[in-house]
């Protein structure tokens, strides 16, 4: 069993990868090339209380988050929340030397600025390790000269001014992290729409079952489960795909298939609502009118 390590500071992490320790307490850029992980990393798993937006390439360890793995072959991003669990395996696809940088921001750096509500918000901090962010050599270099201002800031002498400015190069990071995931889902366009014909399928199948009476009605986690991705990924695909979010998917088959039992049987409303997954026949109701503006009735009586 692994050791599971805890880091309440940015200098845990510092002590712990073999680093002076930072310049700053709640913020700090690391050359990944210095880091020096202990000869029993694969042995260790850990938490931590910071951000950590990592920009890597020829990495010789996997990185385990979540239930998902990734291989730091490329120049990829990936934005970790606080409290996520993390390990590392063996990396056998890596010839070259490591590079690339660690940013980690204590929320408490941000504590009294717009971004800490912000950045508790982005979506892309949620994503599974497997849905990273591709940086193309442009996007990479623009990323970088960001993260190098961060870094030359916190370098000089720190006064009154030094924090905000921190701050909005922060702010400009993130502005560009979420355009750059958008077009991330443009131009994989090709594996967003498998994406998409998968879900049908799922949704198709898990509807055609009688057994909804003891699965209940199908739920984003679900969903995200079966197709392999975190549910805040999979609906900001879809709603670039769609417009629609993985929700909205949900209830848009739901509907159909409630449509098909009121209009071929004769089954009573709280049949079919039960029939569908609803423990009320109320909620089914509710949300059939929300979705059609006719209540179950009234869209059986225009078949009579």
């Amino acid at each position: 069993m692994k050791t599971i390590k805890h880091f309440k500071k940015v200098s845990d992490y510092h002590h712990f990868a073999n680093l002076t320790p930072p310049e700053h307490p709640l913020i700090s850029l690391i050359d990944y090339a210095e880091v020096n992980y202990p000869e029993n990393i694969h042995d260790i798993k850990w938490t931590q209380d910071y951000y950590t937006i990592a920009l890597k390439r020829n990495v010789p360890h996997k990185l385990f988050y979540g239930q998902n793995e990734y291989d730091f072959d490329e120049g990829v991003m990936v934005f970790i929340s606080p409290k996520q669990v993390m390990s590392m395996g063996d990396n056998p696809n890596v010839n070259g030397n490591p590079s690339g940088f660690l940013l980690l921001i204590h929320p408490d750096f941000l504590w009294n600025s717009e971004l800490s509500k912000r950045i508790s918000q982005c979506e892309f901090f949620g994503y599974s390790i497997n849905e990273a962010l591709f940086l193309s050599s442009k996007e990479e270099l623009q990323m970088l000269d960001i993260l190098k201002k961060i870094q030359e800031e916190y370098h000089s002498n720190i006064d009154k001014f030094s924090e905000k400015i921190i701050i909005s190069h922060l702010e400009v990071l993130i502005n560009y992290s979420e355009r750059f995931y958008s077009r991330q889902f443009i131009t994989r366009k090709q594996m967003n729409h498998q994406v998409l014909n998968k879900l049908e399928v799922y949704l198709h199948a898990y509807f055609k079952n009688d057994d909804l009476i003891d699965k209940g009605l199908p739920t984003v986690a679900g969903v995200s489960e079966a197709l392999n991705l975190s549910p805040n990924y999979l609906s900001g695909l879809l709603k670039s795909l769609t417009g629609r979010s993985t929700q909205q998917h949900i209830h848009e088959k739901l509907i159909v298939k409630a449509k098909e039992q009121l209009s071929t049987t004769e089954l009573s409303i709280s049949e079919i609502a039960y029939k569908l997954g609803f423990e009320r026949s109320t909620s089914f109701s509710k949300l059939f009118k929300n979705k059609t503006e006719l209540s179950p009735l009234e869209f059986r009586k225009t078949f009579n």
